[in-house]
C-alpha cells in the first residue's frame, strides 16, 4: 500500500474519531445520529477509503462506546459489510448521485446488525430499534450526500488516495 493511501486513510479515521467525540451523546443509542457516517460515501469515489472508515469506526467505538465488545464486533461488522456491498454494486452504477443513494440505502437497511446488537446488549426491541437506527443513518447519510458531492467537486476524492 502506498504511503499516500495510508496517510489519507489515517486522516479519514482521525476525522471520524474527532467528530464522534464531539457528538458522542447522539452517536451511541437506539436513535443514532452518528454524523461521521457521511464518510461512508468516500468509497463511492474510491474503494481504498474502506480502510480509513473501518479503522475510524473501530477506534471511535473503542474510545467512546459503553457497549464493548459488542460495538467492536457489530459496529465494525456493519461498516465492513455495508462498505463491501457498496463497493460491489458501484461497479455497475456509473452516476455518482445514484451510487451515493444506493450507499445510503445499503447502510440504512443493514442497520439490522446494530439493532440486533442493541437487542443483545441492552434488551431493546429489535424491530423498533432497527427502524429508529435506520432512520438516523438514512438522515445523516442523505444530508451528507450533497456535502460529500460538493467536497468532491473541489478536492477530487478519487485522486487524493
Amino acid at each position: 500500500m502506498k504511503i499516500r493511501t495510508i496517510v489519507t486513510n489515517g486522516i479519514v479515521a482521525a476525522l471520524y474519531i474527532a467528530i464522534t467525540a464531539v457528538i458522542q451523546p447522539i452517536a451511541f443509542s437506539n436513535i443514532q445520529f452518528r454524523i461521521p457516517e457521511i464518510f461512508n460515501h468516500l468509497v463511492v469515489f474510491n474503494k481504498k477509503y474502506i480502510f480509513g472508515v473501518v479503522i475510524g469506526v473501530f477506534l471511535a467505538n473503542l474510545f467512546f462506546s459503553n457497549l464493548l465488545p459488542y460495538d467492536l464486533i457489530f459496529g465494525v461488522g456493519h461498516s465492513i459489510f455495508s462498505l463491501t456491498i457498496t463497493i460491489m454494486i458501484s461497479r455497475w452504477i456509473k452516476n455518482v448521485w445514484i451510487k451515493m443513494a444506493a450507499n445510503t440505502i445499503v447502510f440504512s437497511g443493514m442497520m439490522f446488525i446494530i439493532a440486533y446488537e442493541l437487542k443483545l446488549a441492552l434488551g431493546f426491541p429489535f424491530w423498533e430499534t432497527w427502524l429508529l437506527t435506520a432512520i438516523g443513518e438514512f438522515v445523516v447519510m442523505a444530508i451528507g450526500t450533497p456535502l460529500m458531492y460538493s467536497l468532491n467537486q473541489r478536492v477530487q476524492f478519487k485522486n487524493i488516495i
